[in-house]
């Protein structure tokens, strides 16, 4: 069942009247520690603070905050707005999402002081996470399989978050029995088999409905194809990589990567960027086919021991197609779910720019000289932190205001 939030509720308890609101804010809150976590580590690396005392790898931590911690709350606060309206449903019931959201924010509260003193807490931290994301799972589940003729984009992006609830589960077995492959695994799956895909499902719905609001003769360009071949790839990659045949993922690669070029031209990429706001959108999906190409090119090196691009293609899409879109599309979000005009004001359009100069910045991480990677490494991390931290104050405090329009949600 699901039901709409009463107003009086939410003039009450604001923070809690979408919920939108509380995941948005717990994923920036994650979003900032994390970072500054794996700041901090980037410091200690160039020798300019001690080293620091975790529980398991640093590197480890970092993935799992990333693509488990950060991108989720994201995630579920769009989805649960936003997938309702695609299927012609009711609000999702407060109570079931504000127990599953209790559940992630205590379960990572537990992961991260685990990280510091003891990896039993880590991996109970993560099983109750996991409880919360299997709860939200299935209220998107019986969205995404409600009677409907097109369920496409929502099935997708179901399939995609569950898969993350599998990735989870693979953490705790992998830190559980210090084995490197089960993490391997659960990072290859919770980025190729999750993230891209719920992130690849929600751009091929809503930039061109957006675009189509905005752009003058816009025609709507949202081929059935495209996305299975984008969505495909990233998974047939996932399924190579984890299989130790890498070197062959150019095979998937670089057709999903011609494909989502081609949305991004078909998309009218120039002409959005009189829109700020919309812009961003075009910018971030543009940042995908880069990185998948990019991806293919070091697979096909592979093919001969040879692996020039480092991390590079993995950045791009992290921090280029991920970051980008969770800037532009959480920001429109938050403004047009608090009565506030859609447009960009020139602090969130600055901070864009300033985050694309942190792509740049952290490919060339991969390309310099090792004697200073380190140095480029922590100041393109120091960067992205900088940025959200700026976005944080303009956005954050939003989430526990009332609407300035009076309405609910």
């Amino acid at each position: 069942m699901m039901q709409k939030a009463a107003p009086e509720d939410n003039r009450k308890l604001p923070l809690f009247a979408a919920p939108h609101r509380p995941m948005f804010l717990s994923g920036g809150v994650m979003l900032l520690l994390g970072f500054a976590l794996w700041g901090a580590e980037l410091a200690a690396r160039a020798g300019l603070i001690g080293a620091l005392p975790w529980s398991f790898p640093a590197g480890w931590l970092h993935a799992l905050l990333v693509v488990s911690g950060m991108f989720p709350f994201f995630i579920f606060g769009f989805l649960l707005t936003a997938m309702p309206r695609w299927q012609g449903a009711d609000e999702a019931r407060r109570e079931l999402w504000l127990r599953a959201w209790g559940l992630l924010v205590v379960g990572w509260i537990l992961v991260l002081v685990g990280a510091g003193s003891w990896l039993p807490l880590v991996m109970l931290g993560l099983l109750v996470v996991l409880s919360g994301w299997v709860m939200l799972s299935m209220m998107l589940w019986r969205i995404a399989h409600a009677p409907r003729q097109d369920r496409m984009h929502a099935r997708v992006v179901t399939w995609g978050v569950l898969s993350g609830a599998v990735a989870l589960l693979a953490w705790v077995i992998g830190l559980g029995v210090g084995d490197a492959r089960w993490i391997r695994g659960a990072i290859n799956l919770s980025l190729w088999g999750g993230l891209i895909p719920v992130f690849v499902g929600v751009c091929h719905r809503m930039i061109p409905f957006f675009s189509s609001n905005i752009i003058i003769g816009y025609e709507m360009v949202r081929p059935r194809w495209a996305l299975g071949v984008i969505v495909g790839g990233s998974v047939a990659y996932g399924v190579l990589s984890f299989l130790g045949w890498a070197e062959f993922g150019w095979l998937p690669l670089l057709p999903a990567s011609v494909v989502a070029l081609w949305l991004t031209l078909r998309w009218r990429l120039v002409a959005s960027l009189k829109v700020p706001l919309l812009g961003m959108l075009h910018v971030g999906f543009a940042w995908l086919g880069v990185g998948l190409g990019l991806a293919g090119l070091q697979s096909i090196g592979a093919l001969s021991g040879v692996y020039g691009l480092g991390l590079a293609p993995l950045h791009v899409i992290g921090i280029g197609f991920f970051g980008s879109i969770l800037l532009a599309m959480v920001s429109r979000v938050t403004l047009g779910h608090s009565g506030r005009p859609l447009q960009a004001d020139g602090l969130t359009w600055g901070l864009f720019i300033g985050l694309q100069l942190v792509v740049c910045l952290r490919i060339a991480a991969e390309l310099v000289p090792s004697a200073v990677s380190g140095g480029v490494m922590l100041a393109s991390g120091l960067g992205w932190l900088a940025i959200f931290a700026a976005w944080a104050t303009r956005y954050l405090p939003i989430y526990w205001r009332p609407r300035l329009d009076g309405k609910p949600g």
